[in-house]
């Protein structure tokens, strides 16, 4: 690994961070604190966590069967390696509505940082900044709107300043085409209650503070059933000094309807506005569409938790500018279709005709290269940064991005693909439909 003889291209060259971390060790004895090999990872977190913690972003439905089908649906597609490819530079850029963004990963929305890192949301705002990836809020966050859009601009403004990863200006560099720096793009994921006043309030709070794609989350008015969150009563919003309401309280209109409600009852919030329990319809739909376009001025709007060909149809004729093929992690319904298998329906029901976008399951830079070759513009990680920030804050958030970067990039050169939008398609896969996940990493589950 050369660091001085790399020819210049369109993506950097995230693979050197694997040397770096090789550098340290040798150089200065300086070793990872934790291990980034997913199962150790999330192992490490276990231990590292207080139950109601841990089972916050790790807990599935049911028997966990969804959550599985997930990971073995990923075993399933194995990667064909091509040689003598000239991968001496890579390009895994991709564009995503206007944005040209440098890899085609984002931050998921997951709620109630604060739960893993004292100043929770604002950790992965601002590593997201730095690396130049989307960052996408939650509407259950433990932090404000307003507070996140500053940490991610601090982020963007240190990457900036050094001149690294999506400022990178090369032929298909990242600066925009009047020359000013780049900023990492920000989605807005909504959780929609059924007050339009609150709804309202919170996207046009989002759109003032820079968030410029909005996600509707279709698959979570109501809580899946989840055993190891029964078990011990986790639900952190009823307890006393509840963390998850901040966007609920510094929003001026649920406050001023709903204020005295939340001093008498801490799940106010997200009982009137998050996971209420009232299913939305497709109307509904249509009504916050038109809303958004209205502040945003017509920017896109997504749903998030498509699981068939059908809803996808559905959502591009009621305006959609893409839609998240997602199970929720299989956090919702127990024995679901894998989220990549849904992926397939999907593509083959709208390809072409919206951005698709996939999230569930990933834990490697191979499974973004598979959610890619099967049809997706880019994936959503969750609970990868969410370990790492729980170990190390903003370093170990940091470190654990930074080597799912390294990890793509390094399975691109390898394998012998250069462009991920030119060649990581479907031919460069193969199905094995008899493949079973090793009990191993089954056990983990």
């Amino acid at each position: 690994m050369d660091a001085d003889n790399k020819p210049k291209g369109p993506s950097p060259h995230y693979s050197l961070y694997q040397r770096h971390v090789f550098k340290q060790g040798g150089d200065h004895g300086a070793l990872p604190s934790f291990s980034v090999h997913p199962e150790q990872l999330q192992e490490s977190t276990r231990k590292k966590l207080n139950d109601r913690s841990y089972f916050y972003a790790n807990s599935n439905a049911g028997l966990g069967w969804t959550d599985r089908a997930n990971r073995e649906a990923f075993y399933r597609w194995r990667i064909i390696p091509r040689m003598l490819v000239d991968t001496n530079t890579r390009d895994l850029t991709v564009d995503l509505f206007g944005h040209r963004i440098p890899a085609p990963i984002l931050f998921a929305p997951i709620g109630i940082n604060k739960l893993y890192s004292p100043t929770g949301e604002l950790v992965p705002a601002k590593i997201a900044g730095e690396l130049g990836l989307p960052y996408c809020l939650s509407t259950a966050s433990s932090q404000s709107i307003e507070d996140v859009a500053a940490a991610n601009e601090a982020g963007a403004s240190i990457a900036n300043e050094s001149n690294t990863v999506h400022t990178y200006d090369g032929p298909n560099g990242y600066k925009s085409p009047n020359g000013e720096k780049a900023k990492a793009p920000r989605f807005f994921q909504l959780y929609m209650g059924h007050d339009d006043d609150v709804t309202i309030s919170l996207l046009t709070r989002a759109w003032n503070a820079g968030f410029d794609v909005c996600m509707l989350t279709v698959d979570t008015w109501q809580l899946g059933w989840r055993p190891t969150d029964i078990d011990i009563g986790n639900y952190v919003f009823y307890y006393p000094g509840a963390v998850g309401n901040e966007l609920g309280a510094s929003d001026p209109v649920f406050m001023h309807k709903y204020g005295e409600d939340l001093k008498r009852d801490s799940g106010a919030w997200i009982d009137k506005s998050v996971w209420h329990g009232k299913a939305h319809d497709w109307e509904k739909v249509k009504w916050v569409i038109k809303e958004w376009h209205r502040i945003s001025g017509g920017r896109p709007f997504l749903l998030k938790g498509i699981q068939s060909g059908v809803d996808a149809v559905k959502a591009l004729e009621v305006g959609c500018a893409g839609v998240v093929v997602s199970n929720h992690a299989g956090r919702q319904v127990d024995g679901a279709v894998a989220s990549l298998d849904a992926l397939e329906d999907v593509v083959g029901a709208v390809g072409g005709k919206m951005k698709i976008l996939f999230d569930s399951g990933v834990r490697t830079g191979s499974d973004v290269f598979k959610a890619i070759a099967l049809g997706a513009d880019a994936v959503l990680v969750g609970r990868l940064w969410v370990w790492g920030m729980t170990h190390e804050g903003e370093a170990g958030c940091r470190h654990v991005m930074k080597s799912l970067l390294a990890d793509l990039d390094i399975t691109m050169t390898v394998a012998g693909y250069r462009s991920i939008k030119e060649d990581v398609n479907q031919g460069a896969l193969k199905f094995n439909p008899h493949g079973v996940m090793p009990l191993g990493e089954q056990a983990k589950l």
